[in-house]
């Protein structure tokens, strides 16, 4: 009887998602999958319809979830299916590869050739890292996002301190002095803050740690370079940013998310600030400790090195199956123009994709941080930008924080991660080179 209600339950299922996909979308329309928050979602039904008034081309709005990962995979099971809807949808830049690994996406050069669009107007190390699969543009960026360096222009000035720290070194110097003379009053007080919980965003916060000592993941012809001396140095130092030097948080390893992180900051606890730049405007509103203290600059780097910022964001591609390809490109050419990209920024806070959009006089008025994020964006690196990419990512997590608690050395963690990330890179027959420039 469980057996018979099982199978009934599966085939209703089944005939509710034919039923559906072949009913009752128009033939003529556009459809594009964008998900968010119910004030993203409206912005879009009204970019939508300046776009139909202009074009005559009408755009169905297929309505995704918040969650990311549920975005993701309700655009993965119509691409593996290859049905012709949706045809444009935006994607995280961690999803790009494995879309185009998979042969979801299509081409767009002949498209930006056909419509002179100048590709000079975006980041260049977006486009060439993110954007290129087997040397052809597959999306383009329409929001970018990177880890940042906010700081306490207050205390910096209070103790005689010009500009934000340029290299680890500096900061590192600065946290010291400050934390302890801040700690008469108020004995929470750290120097740093950053996220070194065990998940995806301690793998950003190494990435631009290591990349600023010119290391990284690198994978060339096979296998993977980890275990160097640029990445056992930059491991080392986070490390003793907790436990030698004590500038940054015992929970450093167990707790510090972005939110945590961003909620300490928040409350006037620390100096330094590891975060993304959506933080800005959280900082800024009533009831923040920090309210009007704050500034913005790049991460420090390695002496002689330069700043690396972690890459994210999200992109805007067309599907391989879809049946309205000009169509969809029209509606991406009217996404990525400069009004659209200016209205996303100032009613969404979006990054934008634009690079010419960070000299705005009127958007700089509402968002002034925009004056420094240009350079970070400028130097914003991706992570592994590998269909498998997930998998070296939990083995990452793992063993790096492992290595920054103090539950295993440095050495013995990066080794152990080398080796491990070595076998799934050898089941997939993998052969990129990331991480270093």
């Amino acid at each position: 009887m469980i057996k018979i209600k099982t199978i009934l339950f599966i085939l209703l299922i089944l005939l509710i998602f034919l039923f559906s996909s072949c009913s009752k979308k128009e033939s003529n329309v556009v459809y594009f999958a964008v998900g968010g928050a119910p004030n993203e979602i409206e912005l879009w039904e009204e970019i939508v319809k300046e776009f139909e008034l202009k074009t005559d081309i009408k755009v169905g709005i297929l309505r995704q979830p918040t969650d990311t990962d549920q975005r993701r995979q309700g655009l993965v099971v119509p691409l593996k299916s290859k049905k012709k809807d949706p045809d444009v949808f935006l994607m995280d830049v961690a999803w790009i590869a494995q879309f185009a690994a998979s042969n979801y996406l299509e081409p767009l050069d002949s498209y930006i050739r056909e419509n002179n669009l100048d590709l000079n107007v975006f980041f260049s190390n977006v486009v060439n890292l993110v954007d290129k699969y087997n040397d052809k543009i597959i999306a383009l960026p329409i929001y970018v996002d990177g880890g940042v360096l906010y700081y306490r222009k207050d205390l910096l000035k209070k103790y005689g301190y010009l500009k934000p720290p340029q290299t680890w070194e500096e900061l590192l110097r600065y946290s010291l002095k400050i934390q302890e003379e801040e700690r008469k009053n108020n004995p929470n007080f750290y120097g740093f803050v950053w996220q070194g919980a065990q998940y995806e965003g301690l793998i950003c916060n190494f990435l631009e740690v290591s990349g600023s000592n010119n290391g990284g993941i690198v994978i060339s012809n096979g296998r993977i370079s980890l275990n160097t001396k640029e990445n056992r140095e930059a491991l080392q130092f986070m490390h003793d940013l907790i436990h030698k030097y004590k500038v940054s948080p015992p929970n450093t390893f167990t707790e510090m998310k972005e939110e945590e992180v961003r909620m300490f900051f928040e409350q006037g606890n620390a100096l330094f600030e590891r975060n993304w730049p959506y933080a800005w405007t959280l900082h800024q509103s009533e009831g923040s400790k920090v309210k009007d203290k704050i500034g913005i600059a790049p991460l420090p780097h390695f002496p002689g090195k330069k700043s690396i910022s972690t890459l994210g964001g999200w992109h805007i591609g067309i599907s391989k199956y879809s049946d309205k390809k000009h169509e969809s490109f029209e509606f991406i050419k009217f996404v990525i123009s400069y009004p659209i990209q200016k209205k996303l920024a100032i009613e969404l806070g979006w990054n934008p994709g634009r690079k010419d959009l960070y000299e705005d006089k009127e958007l700089l008025e509402s968002l002034p941080h925009f004056l420094y994020l240009r350079q970070v964006f400028e130097n914003a690196y991706p992570r592994p930008n590998l269909p498998y990419y997930t998998q070296i990512s939990e083995i990452l997590q793992k063993y790096i924080n492992s290595a920054i608690s103090g539950k295993m050395n440095v050495n013995t963690a990066l080794k152990k991660a080398e080796k491990e990330v070595q076998k799934i890179i050898d089941r997939y027959n993998g052969c990129i080179k990331i991480g270093k420039k």
